[in-house]
This record gives structure tokens, sequence and C-alpha cells, in this order.
């Protein structure tokens, strides 16, 4: 590991000030020590925000939650209103990595954590994102673990999150601070962006803009799912994963939000989708229509060809159990 400068910030508008200066915000610290470990990411100067007054959960005038940034995904997940009225974020942290990681593991971090593409994390080899320009050793290599939607001939990397899958079917946004102390709010999709050409640039944060806290709309009828495909049943990343928030109302769907893990560069929605679902009786037929439109697009390279067929069944499996008549 490199050598570095620290800085304990004392509050949020001091930590984006000098973040703004080019510094590198730590919290938990579970993926960006390890990318320093392996020089993949080498900072000049690290600016520690777990003293921040970002660590807590309270609930909007909407009725929704606004989520401090700081938050560890172990007390997110056991949040008794959280669990009430999203059980949906729950499913999906508690999927994710190990109890161990979670005590540890940031909201804000978990949304921005980076892909776990093999090369990505291997100096030696070319990466597009870790070198603009450099290549994508992924393109025609081991990519099993890659993109079928939303990815590019200069990046076929994934985002590994399984919280921000549910955040994004659940319509949260972000806060955020400037380093000049201004603030806005982002939907969660507006976070991040496609590799297109320049796959280094991952999300739309300013230079020194800090997530401060994740904002939850007011919790909305239907059932809630989230199903996660993965080579074994702990420490793994998703394969395919699927979150779902279906409603049914008089034999017809009357609500329906989903988001994909594990196909896409960011956490994946179709809104077409969901407005195709919507005003229609639940069958075989329909699943097929769904994942025909979520998958018109799709492409594999090779060693991940079958996320095609499995994420058409995961989302089939997903609708089926979302309306079936039953009240598990």
């Amino acid at each position: 590991m490199r050598p570095f400068d620290y800085t304990r910030a004392q509050d949020s508008a001091e930590a984006a000030r000098i973040a703004g200066q080019g510094a590198t915000f730590i919290a938990g610290g579970t993926n960006l020590l390890d990318l320093m470990k392996l020089e993949v990411m080498t900072p000049d100067h690290l600016v520690d925000i777990t003293h921040l007054d970002l660590n807590e959960i309270t609930q909007t005038e909407a009725g929704g939650l606004r989520i401090g940034a700081l938050v560890t995904n172990s007390d997110l997940a056991a949040d008794m209103a959280v669990r009430r009225g999203w059980p949906l974020l729950p499913k999906a942290l508690l999927s994710g990595a190990t109890g161990q990681l979670r005590n540890k593991a940031t909201t804000g971090g978990n949304l921005l954590q980076r892909t776990r593409c093999y090369y990505f994390y291997d100096p030696d080899m070319p990466c597009n994102k870790r070198e603009p320009g450099s290549g994508c050793a992924a393109m025609g290599g081991m990519n099993r673990l890659h993109a079928i939607l939303g990815a590019s001939d200069a990046c076929i990397a994934t985002h590994p999150s399984d919280m921000a899958v549910a955040l994004r079917a659940l319509g949260a946004h972000v806060d955020l601070m400037a380093e000049d102390g201004s603030t806005r709010t982002l939907p969660l999709g507006d976070l991040y962006r496609l590799p297109g050409d320049t796959p280094e640039v991952e999300t739309n944060l300013k230079p020194g803009e800090l997530i401060t806290h994740v904002v939850l709309p007011a919790p909305v009828h239907g059932r809630q799912i989230y199903r996660k495909v993965r080579d074994r049943a702990s420490y793994a990343f998703a394969l395919v994963s699927v979150a779902a928030v279906i409603d049914v109302e008089s034999g017809v769907i009357s609500q329906a939000k989903l988001a994909f893990g594990g196909i896409a560069p960011m956490p994946w929605r179709m809104t077409e989708i969901e407005d195709f679902l919507i005003g229609k009786a639940p069958s075989e037929d329909l699943w097929e229509e769904a994942a025909d439109l979520l998958l018109s697009d799709a492409r594999g390279q090779g060693s991940n060809d079958f996320k095609i067929p499995l994420a058409r069944r995961t989302l089939a499996a997903v609708l089926n159990e979302a309306t079936r008549g039953d009240d598990q």
C-alpha cells in the first residue's frame, strides 16, 4: 500500500471541501482498503467521514425514510421500520457479503463500491475502467460474471451491489452535498452512468460531492421479493438478481416495480416492463413477454451467454411468486 495523508472530517461541509481538493472519502473501507492494498486505487489523501452525524434512520414528512449514509448494512437490515415497510431492502442486504462485512459497510459506501471484475482487480491486465485506453481484457476473456445489458465495447463489468438493486426498485433518491456546501437530490438511477466510451467515470457525482442520505418514498402495497441467483449460498455476487414490488387487485396486476442486478453496469430498471405488466392478468405467457422486453438488447460475451436464459427464468419465478394468491 502506498503512503497517503489522512484527515478526520468534523462535519459534512468540511469533508466535501477536502474531497473537492482531491481527497478520497473513507468510511467502512470494506472495498476501498482492498483496492488500496492491490494498488488498484492509490489515493494521496483520505478524508475519514466516520464521525459525521450521518448514522440515523428517520421518518420523512411524506411517510418515507431518510437513511444516513453512515448507517451500516447490518443496522439498516435490522431496523424494524425498514423491515415493516420496505422488507425488500433487508432481504437484499442480508443476501450480500458476510455478517462481519455488513457490520462495517455503510449505506453510502455500498452504493459506490467498485466492480468485482477480475481484470479491474489485476493491475497487470488491461482495463479501461482502471486505466483508460488500455483495453478490456474481459472481452474475449473470463467474463462469466459480466454484463449482458448496458455494456459497451470499452467495458462489460457489472455493478456488484444487492442493496442498490432493491433501492432502485423502491424508487429511492440520494441527497448530496457539494464542496461549496450546496445540496441536491438525485433519483438513484441518475447517480450511475453507463460505461460508453468513458467507463472510468462511473457516477454523476461532482468532484468532492458527498452522499449524505438515501431517501425512501412511503411504503407501497404489494408483495416485495428479492431473489439472488449465485454460485454458492453465501459471500458470492449475483449472477442474476431481481427485486420486485408487485400488487394484484381483482385478478390483474395493479402495481409493478422491478430492478435487476448482476446483468448490467448499474442497478438495472426498465419502466417499460412495469408499464407493460400493469392491468394484465398473471400468466406464463405474460412472463415470457416481459422477459422479451428485458432481454431485447441483451448480448452475451461467450462465458456469460447463460445469463440470458437465466435472467428469463429468474424473472418468471419472481413474478410467479409475487402474484400467487396465498399470503406467504
